[in-house]
């Protein structure tokens, strides 16, 4: 399916849709476009690791990250 667009439009179409996206998941929004996939934002709590050179404690702070689960369409399209 083609939609007539150049490479710039459709290059601009691109960064306004993964702007978009990405500003919704740092407001905590979820992101599905159906069949496909989905992106979310999981939040993990600070907790106390260790420096894998000097075996120091290191205190981690709490972080949110993004994160991606595929849809039941796209598993199939891949698994077919």
């Amino acid at each position: 399916m083609e939609a007539g667009l150049s490479k710039p439009e459709a290059a601009l179409v691109a960064k306004i849709f993964f702007d978009k996206m990405a500003d919704t998941l740092a407001n905590g929004d979820r992101v599905e476009v159906r069949g496909f996939c989905s992106f979310f934002v999981k939040k993990h709590r600070a907790y106390t690791g260790r420096n894998p050179k000097t075996g120091k404690k290191v205190k981690i702070k709490s972080k949110k990250l993004p994160f991606f689960k595929f849809g039941s369409e796209l598993k199939k399209r891949v698994d077919a």
